[in-house]
């Protein structure tokens, strides 16, 4: 049997790793494009805030345009 739940962002990670605890539940989150693009962007964005800060190291142009 197939399952649609909508979960509040916030409490949504906490869900997923519960469901994925269970032996007998196969869990995956299901987003709309402009969610996986706005969740793309903000892990994008902070990573860029952890760069600057120091707190992660950047990669090298050459990599990330092999990447592509």
């Amino acid at each position: 049997m197939k399952l649609l739940l909508e979960i509040k962002d916030d409490k949504a990670d906490f869900f997923m790793e519960l469901l994925k605890n269970l032996p007998f539940v196969k869990a995956q989150s299901v987003l709309s494009d402009k969610q996986q693009l706005s969740a793309e962007l903000s892990e994008a964005v902070e990573n860029l805030k952890l760069v600057m800060d120091g707190k992660m190291k950047a990669k090298p142009i050459d990599e990330l345009i092999n990447e592509l």
